[in-house]
This record gives structure tokens, sequence and C-alpha cells, in this order.
């Protein structure tokens, strides 16, 4: 798999890896499609080194996930109430991060 980008200026066509986000004048090809591919007379086609190895886990992925843990076991967890049917109360925010919330029911 290999992604294909345009430099219009240039008269260029570059084939390289995935990219890891999308752009509106990005294309991703198979295999088969980036090895065949032809650019139109006058342009270039430059090819960058593919690495066709599995993508392994770095250093920062260990780390996020090690955060995401330590988060986790920082926010209290909220406690089960249990409240007669047909009752509406207002939910009390117990913590919050980024635009989500943690609700718990108000005790009785």
């Amino acid at each position: 798999m290999a992604t294909l980008t345009y430099v219009y200026a240039d008269s260029t066509a570059v084939l390289g890896p995935l990219a890891t986000y999308a752009e509106p004048h990005c294309y991703d090809l198979c295999a088969e499609h980036s090895e065949r591919l032809t650019a139109p007379r006058g342009w270039e086609v430059v090819r960058l080194a593919v690495d066709a190895g599995p993508a392994r886990p770095s250093g920062d992925d260990l780390e996020a996930l090690a955060d995401a843990v330590r988060e986790a076991a920082r926010t209290p967890r909220p406690r089960p109430t249990s409240e007669p049917r047909g009752r509406s109360v207002d939910p009390i925010e117990v913590a919050r991060r980024g635009h989500l919330r943690v609700l718990r029911s108000p005790d009785p």
C-alpha cells in the first residue's frame, strides 16, 4: 500500500508510505496499482521507500497507553444509586475530560 500525492507546480507525482492522516489530494493505492503507476507525459514519478514490514508499536504508543490507564484509575467511579421509578432528578457532574463528562445521580 502507498499514498499518491500530486505536486502540480512541479509536474510531479509522489508515491510514498501510507499517509497517517487524510488530505484532500492524496490517494491510497494497493500494492498492485502502486507498482503499475504511470504519470502523464512530461510528468516525473518520485517513488519514496515504502516500508512493507508490519508497523511496530513505538515508545510513544506505550506511553500513551500507560497515561490512559493512569487517568482511568484516577477517575472516581460513580456509586450505583437506587431511585424510585418515575422520579426525575438532574444528574451531578463528577469529572470532565475534554468533551466527555462523568455523571451520577444525586443522593435521595
